[in-house]
This record gives structure tokens, C-alpha cells and sequence, in this order.
């Protein structure tokens, strides 16, 4: 690889990778950040699995079963295993002790189906939250992650990633909030958001 700097409006002549590239069995994908396109990164990355065949798992914290997404409902007609174990917006919740225990069963899920290796990509999305809010077991979450089947990959997204997640990730993107559509005012829209 040779340093010459580029800009925006110039194309590369150099090739940016570096020497020595290798393949790995799996990898882990992290999307944190306060921006919007966390878990839209995800389900692309998902996607992309199941049609180059893998089996793949997606088990959602915050979002409720009750609710119809645009992701679960592209996910499961592809044959993508996809749970919604979440209770919804805690902001929305008239028990946040039932939201706890709705995310712990989600982790037990998520542990389990890591474990089993029956997948080579499980997404846990909004698995920060949880995490942060010392809902499930931060320890337990890392070691299981650490001692996964070699061939199965993560995706992780939410804010505030861990620093032990940012260390055991191969990639970690930030989203940056430059601007939201919430800030003028505007609701979530179908088709963009959910």
C-alpha cells in the first residue's frame, strides 16, 4: 500500500487496501452512533448474507412483536429467522421492570441461537441499550460473543457501543447525526424508519 492523499474530488490512483489481506472465518460488525441507519445497515448486511445462502437470525431488543416492520416483513418471506422480543419504546412502556425482563428472555434467545451455530449471521439489533442500561448481564453478553462458533458472524447496533464491543468488532461504523427529520418536527415515516 502506498500513503498518497486523496481528496473528494480526486479520484484514487493508489490502491487503499492494505498488503496482506486474508479471509476470516466470521467477522463482527458494529453500527453505533447517534445518527440515523443503524439497524437499515444491518438488515442490508442481513440481506446480503441470505442471498448468498447463509442461514441468518435477527432478534431486535426495543422493538415490540406487536408491530409490523418494513424489515421483518422483507425478512421472513427470504427465510431470514427473525425475532422481535422487545416491549416497544421504554418512553411508551407503564412497566419498565417488564421491558427488563422482556430483554433478558431476548438475550437468553440470542445466546442460545449464537451458540447453536446453526446461523453464520446473527444481528442483534439495539443489543446496546440493554446493555448499557445494565439489563442483561454485560459479562456474559462479551463472553458469549468472544466464544462463538468461528463461523458466525454478528452485527450489533445502538448508541453508546461498549468499549469491549468497539475492541471485539472487526468493523465499527458511527453514524453521526448531521440532521433528523425529528428535529423539524417530522414523524417517523413508513417506508423509512420502520
Amino acid at each position: 500500500m502506498t500513503d498518497s492523499p486523496t481528496s473528494a474530488d480526486t479520484p484514487p490512483t493508489e490502491d487503499p487496501r492494505p498488503d496482506g489481506l486474508r479471509t476470516a472465518r466470521s467477522l463482527v460488525v458494529v453500527n453505533t452512533g447517534d445518527g440515523k441507519g443503524k439497524s437499515s445497515a444491518a438488515f442490508g448486511t442481513a440481506m446480503r448474507a441470505r442471498a448468498r445462502g447463509w442461514p441468518v437470525a435477527v432478534v431486535q431488543f426495543l422493538k415490540s412483536d406487536d408491530w409490523v416492520t418494513g424489515e421483518q416483513m422483507m425478512a421472513e418471506p427470504l427465510g431470514i429467522d427473525f425475532w422481535s422480543l422487545g416491549e416497544g419504546f421504554t418512553w411508551d412502556s407503564d412497566d419498565l421492570t417488564r421491558d427488563e425482563a422482556e430483554a433478558r428472555e431476548a438475550w437468553r434467545y440470542g445466546k442460545t441461537l449464537v451458540a447453536a451455530g446453526d446461523h453464520r449471521l446473527v444481528v442483534f439489533d439495539e443489543i446496546t441499550y440493554p446493555l448499557n442500561w445494565g439489563w442483561i448481564d454485560a459479562a456474559d453478553v462479551e463472553a458469549t460473543f468472544r466464544s462463538r462458533p468461528t463461523h458466525v458472524s454478528l452485527v450489533l447496533t445502538g448508541r453508546d457501543a461498549p468499549a469491549w464491543m468497539i475492541e471485539l468488532a472487526d468493523t465499527v461504523t458511527e453514524m453521526r447525526k448531521t440532521k433528523h427529520a425529528y428535529d423539524a418536527g417530522i414523524r417517523a415515516k413508513k417506508g423509512i424508519d420502520y
